[in-house]
């Protein structure tokens, strides 16, 4: 029996065979830790291989992921001059690895199966963070926090984020009656449970910001573009206002007040420091990819002693920039800075300065998220973690790949142009005309 390439790399009819794989890949991404390489494998197993299926898809345009490959040869580079090279090497080649799943899963799964996964991964998930119900102490404020199976509370705060927001934008964009409310609601009740109990200040504070730019962006699509981009300037102009007027006027401290924060963001800002000291001995390219959190070593020793992290892994200084000003110096800072940068722009461009398409919407409400966690936790450094992939995912979705025809379907696009019919675009399934607002 033969399997139609279709149902596995087609994002119009692969929606079965894309939304399991982007399930396995959240269940990969949440508890490799605990189950171990094979789910790493597992992981790789839904997407690799589709590259032999249909080599041609992947090869189209591969200049556009040049941002994302420079990086990654930068970070495989590191190893050359890394002070724990082992490390950099493996570390390295892992996440070179993940950004390809990445890039497998941008050319073959549309945006609504990757909500779908997202949501079905997330419900699994959440379940199984249920059943183990493993509660942890913060000795730094004296709370107990509920982590479920992951190691910290941001972590299970983060996927509990990612599942209301996938909810919302589900039944935003893509509802299909009154299942759809039946279908997501177990979802978004499991994921706001976990958000409260989990005491996650940075999930709970950024998810409201995000939900209210998808919503800004989405009734974006009642305007014109003239009147959308009119509208984006002077609202831009104004977010810059008021940020440097709430810093200036201390109301941050309050804003932290409200979720149990002080102005030390529980230790985190003299991590920030610590990890500036490091900086200066090696501003430009860094101590190596990974070489700083290395068993052993003095000065992660002693962090990891100052902060009762018992297990000596699994911790960083909770904020994107540092970290990568840490490992890969200035230069390896700037361009994971520029991916994420590209990438926003990227998609809040096509909605407000081209025709409007919700699943640019989704995915600039993605990159806010990230953008917005990125200053107080590290999730796109790593490979196996949701946001890179996510990040990546987003980035490669940029470039529009064109549709590969059969020689009979490029035969009667000939025959029809020759006959000057206007209307063969849309019988052909060719692209419509933008829209001239």
């Amino acid at each position: 029996m033969k399997i139609p390439k279709s149902l596995l790399i087609d994002p119009e009819k692969n929606s079965v065979y894309g939304a399991f794989a982007v399930a396995v890949s959240i269940w990969a991404f949440s508890y490799s830790v605990i189950f171990g390489q094979v789910l790493i494998l597992a992981y790789y197993a839904v997407w690799l291989p589709l590259i032999l299926v249909d080599y041609r898809r992947f090869m189209r345009q591969l200049s556009s992921a040049w941002l994302p490959l420079l990086f990654a040869a930068y970070v495989c580079s590191s190893v050359f001059w890394s002070q724990a090279p082992g490390v950099t090497a493996r570390t390295a080649v892992q996440y070179f690895s993940h950004i390809a799943c990445a890039y497998v899963a941008a050319r073959t799964v549309s945006v609504r199966t990757l909500t779908i996964g997202a949501l079905v991964g997330i419900f699994v998930v959440l379940i199984y963070s249920l059943k183990v119900a493993n509660y942890s102490e913060d000795v730094l404020d004296g709370t107990v926090n509920f982590v479920g199976a992951f190691a910290s509370k941001n972590q299970i705060g983060f996927v509990g984020s990612l599942g209301i927001y996938f909810c919302a934008v589900f039944l935003a964009f893509y509802r299909r009656g009154r299942l759809s409310l039946i279908l997501t609601a177990p979802v978004v009740l499991l994921s706001a449970y976990v958000l409260i109990v989990s005491h996650s200040a940075t999930s709970m504070a950024s998810i409201p910001a995000v939900l209210a730019l998808v919503a800004l962006l989405a009734m974006s699509k009642l305007l014109s573009r003239r009147y959308r981009r009119v509208i984006f300037l002077i609202g831009a102009g104004l977010l810059v206002v008021v940020a440097f007027v709430a810093l200036n006027l201390g109301l941050m401290d309050f804003v932290l007040g409200l979720f149990g924060k002080d102005s030390t963001l529980t230790g985190r800002t003299y991590l920030w420091e610590q990890g500036w000291n490091t900086v200066q001995k090696s501003p430009i390219l860094g101590v190596g990819y990974a070489a700083y959190w290395v068993q052993g070593f003095a000065e992660a020793e002693r962090l990891w002693n100052e902060f009762y992290i018992t297990t000596r892994t699994g911790f960083h200084f909770h904020n994107t920039y540092i970290e990568a000003l840490v490992e890969l110096g200035f230069v390896g800072a700037t361009l994971v800075s520029l991916i994420m940068l590209r990438t926003l722009y990227g998609h809040v461009a096509a909605v407000i300065f081209r025709t409007w398409q919700a699943d640019s919407v989704i995915l600039a409400g993605v990159m806010v998220l990230l953008l917005i966690r990125s200053f107080v936790e590290v999730e796109i450094l790593n490979p196996y973690i949701m946001g890179s992939f996510l990040m990546y995912f987003s980035f490669f979705k940029l470039a529009r790949v064109p549709v590969t025809r059969t020689r009979r379907a490029q035969a009667l696009q000939q025959q029809a142009e020759a006959r000057g019919e206007a209307d063969w675009p849309r019988h052909a399934g060719r692209p419509a005309a933008a829209d001239p607002s």
